[in-house]
């Protein structure tokens, strides 16, 4: 899209005036070591609650010990049972959920500012729907060992198509663009929910209902170290990525033909980032499925704090995710215990009412 710098486009230009907009680096240290310290507290006190009745002194004694710092602490071996639960069982969990929230707001940061939606999250390119279609079809057939793996294809899939359609509809009028990628996007969503839906009617039986039902939901329930290390790591080398991003996404503020002016290749960028989003977005969706509100609303809160620059905004916009989405996971295993609910019935219950209020207190701000 080659939006002219004109006045009706000066008007959409977040503000950055006052102390929001204008965080110093000394404010924006002192956001980055509160978040930083909370998100640390938090992951030990995550994992110390539940039925089992351990203590965060328990976690940090587990914690100490599988890091090899028992000896230079001084302190002995923790109980085999508190050790399990902590190890085996919360910290995968907790960890997954932590990195799933980072992954999802910075994914959802970049997709606003690409798009210039403040109503696009990760899922905008059919990512969710595509996963969801790919783990419905492995589940009716019960191969439940490769659920990720297919979760990721699908997501992948319909990535592709999302941009191919978007490209073709684009030749001869600028190319790919903002308007255009949403519409295709939406339109792939569409086919591959209606898709799920057909698998789900017409294959599954008995308990693949609730499986199917589960994972469409979102949830992190069944994470092992395993799936800690395909979340973290992709959160630490693409989120990384796209975190870096901050000056190039300012100058999408205003437009691509501002961007191209201030010497950003426009198309290649956009492109690069779409696809540093969807493969960021497919890893976690494969070890967490869908799970919603959590990247259309943690930049828009992170927004109201520090203002709209990106500097800013990514980083703790994943800090704050990755926080936001242990203590959501939590409230799930814990609100009905021993039933759990998944954990996006309990961000979309969050998330719809701070949304509104989001909207209600913009609208009486302009």
């Amino acid at each position: 899209m080659t939006d002219a710098p004109t006045a009706s486009a000066r008007t959409t230009r977040p503000s950055t005036s006052g102390a929001a907009g204008t965080l110093s680096r000394g404010r924006l240290l002192v956001w980055l070591g509160g978040t930083t310290a909370a998100l640390l507290a938090s992951v030990v006190v995550t994992v110390a609650i539940g039925p089992a009745g351990l203590t965060p002194s328990d976690v940090a004694h587990v914690v100490a010990t599988r890091l090899g710092l028992g000896d230079l602490l001084g302190i002995g071996a923790p109980d085999t049972l508190a050790d399990g639960i902590v190890w085996q069982l919360r910290m995968p969990r907790v960890l997954t959920a932590a990195a799933v929230g980072a992954g999802l707001a910075v994914c959802g940061v970049v997709m606003q500012s690409l798009t210039r939606n403040p109503l696009a999250d990760p899922y905008l390119l059919g990512l969710s729907s595509g996963a969801s279609f790919g783990a419905a079809c492995v589940l009716v057939l019960g191969w439940t060992a490769v659920l990720p793996v297919a979760a990721f294809v699908g997501s992948t899939a319909a990535l592709v198509t999302t941009l191919a359609l978007a490209s073709a509809s684009g030749r001869g009028a600028g190319g790919l663009s903002p308007a255009r990628t949403v519409l295709a996007g939406l339109a792939v969503s569409q086919l591959a929910a209606a898709a799920t839906s057909f698998v789900i009617f017409w294959s599954a039986k008995g308990d693949q209902y609730r499986e199917i039902l589960s994972w469409l939901l979102g949830s992190v329930a069944g994470a092992t170290w395993t799936s800690v290390a395909v979340t973290a790591g992709a959160v630490l080398v693409l989120g990384t990525l796209l975190a870096s991003t901050g000056s190039v996404l300012d100058a999408f503020t205003f437009g691509d033909t501002s961007a191209a002016a201030l010497g950003v290749p426009v198309a290649r960028v956009r492109w690069g980032l779409l696809l540093v989003v969807a493969l960021l977005t497919g890893a976690l969706v494969s070890q967490s499925g869908a799970i919603g509100f959590v990247g259309l609303i943690l930049p828009h809160a992170v927004r109201l704090l520090v203002g709209a620059r990106h500097r800013a905004l990514l980083p703790l916009s994943m800090l704050c995710g990755a926080t936001f989405l242990m203590w959501a996971d939590t409230l799930a295993r814990t609100v009905f215990a021993p039933r759990e609910l998944p954990v996006g019935i309990v961000t979309a219950a969050i998330g719809a009412p701070v949304f509104a209020l989001l909207l209600w207190k913009g609208r009486a701000r302009s």
